[in-house]
């Protein structure tokens, strides 16, 4: 007889409720509104979206799930109002009681902000599990070594703004909430033991306080072109930048991801190109050059192509970008010993004892502290580094109470000790 400690996971190949209709009229929300109300317990809560294929990376599918009142499956495009996202401020007061439970919330919680959808309480297994120290915090891999189940992710990268939406992608889109709210009580317990869930109760009241805050924009998103290393003169970053601009505007009008409006290394080769002191300017034998900007898609654009190039050529040199920005915060640490031989020291002090406490208490060490934080205090200490000093310089960079608890004494013990 085989050992049922070896016997092969079951696959979890359907809601134990089965599929539900996708909702996409006001009745059918309401009815899931009321219904959600009436439950009782945490409520699961999941997105779809499609980034890689769509221009913004907005909710195409909105999964919920609730003991006693069953799971629901939402189109927020349906409700969308002359090109504005829907309002499910209704729905959210509606499960404020609730706490939701969400898998790796971070990625959630912004395309739940932008329809009005926010949790009062959340419970987030991925960042349960990292505060556990497990190796793996996948939702796939959780549920397998909590219930021995496997649930498939096969669809997880799909186009979620096809419509209709295929049979199979709602039923896996279902199973995603299906063992949201048993894996969250499973976390609980191990949380519970270990002596961590107050530190996970101020790590979930934080995602909660951060998600209605707007996301600052990215200062020059265009220098994150994928082989921008190949780039060397201001005028050829400047390619960069008009291509990468140009590119962005016409995904936006097209809601296409820009990357299959052109792909990034055709960018990068085409500015490349403008790195010889011998090319005063680029044009069309410089894009016949480069094979993408024949593919038929980016063909079509060929004249704004062109455009970008010239308005590049009519720069002058002041108007050209710098080879690289001025870091906002501390440069990276690598570059202290040069810059701030005292920021070095310090790093060389503090670091490996942070290391060190997180090896103890089993947590990755960006889950003790973010490493931009510890950067920040370090580059530029409070001028006395006492407890109460160095509290406060951690506090104003969004380090936790408990985390501070946790830190504050290690490292004021290495900087005393320099």
């Amino acid at each position: 007889m085989s050992d049922p400690a070896e016997a092969e996971p079951l696959v979890l190949e359907a809601p134990a409720d089965g599929v539900p209709d996708v909702i996409d009229t006001p009745d059918t929300l309401a009815a899931a509104r009321s219904a959600l109300a009436g439950g009782t317990g945490p409520m699961g809560i999941d997105t779809e979206r499609a980034q890689g294929f769509r221009y913004t990376a907005k909710a195409y599918l909105i999964q919920l799930r609730r003991e006693g009142a069953g799971t629901f499956l939402i189109d927020p495009t349906a409700f969308a109002d002359k090109g504005d996202l829907a309002d499910f401020s209704d729905l959210a007061a509606a499960v404020a009681d609730a706490e939701w439970v969400l898998h790796a919330a971070s990625q959630d919680l912004p395309c739940l902000a932008e329809v009005k959808l926010l949790p009062a309480r959340l419970f987030d297994t991925e960042l349960a599990a990292r505060l556990l120290g497990m190796p793996r915090v996948a939702l796939g891999t959780l549920v397998e070594e909590a219930f021995g189940l496997v649930l498939r992710k096969e669809h997880s990268a799909a186009d979620w703004s096809r419509r209709p939406l295929p049979p199979e992608w709602l039923n896996y889109a279902a199973l995603d909430v299906e063992k949201l709210a048993d894996l969250r009580e499973w976390l609980a317990e191990r949380l519970e033991a270990a002596g961590k869930t107050e530190w996970a109760q101020q790590e979930f009241a934080f995602l909660v306080e951060r998600a209605s805050v707007p996301v600052a924009p990215r200062v020059d998103p265009w220098r994150r072109t994928s082989g921008l290393h190949a780039v060397r003169t201001p005028r050829a970053l400047a390619v960069v930048r008009e291509l990468w601009q140009t590119r962005d505007e016409v995904a936006a009008g097209l809601d296409r991801a820009p990357g299959k409006v052109l792909p990034d290394r055709a960018i990068s080769a085409l500015a490349a190109r403008q790195n010889s002191p011998d090319v005063k300017r680029l044009g069309g034998t410089d894009l016949a050059a480069v094979p993408e900007f024949a593919w038929r898609f980016p063909a079509r654009y060929r004249a704004r192509w062109l455009a970008a190039l010239d308005r590049v050529a009519a720069l002058t040199r002041d108007q050209l970008p710098p080879r690289t920005l001025a870091p906002e915060g501390p440069p990276p640490p690598r570059t202290w010993e040069l810059r701030n031989p005292e920021a070095a020291h310090r790093w060389d002090a503090v670091r490996p004892a942070v290391v060190e406490l997180a090896e103890k208490l089993e947590l990755p060490v960006e889950n003790l502290v973010s490493p931009d934080a510890l950067r920040r205090v370090l580059w530029k200490p409070p001028t006395a580094a006492t407890s109460e000093a160095l509290d406060a310089a951690l506090a104003a960079e969004l380090v936790r109470p408990w985390q501070r608890e946790l830190l504050v004494p290690v490292i004021t013990k290495r900087l005393a000790h320099q």
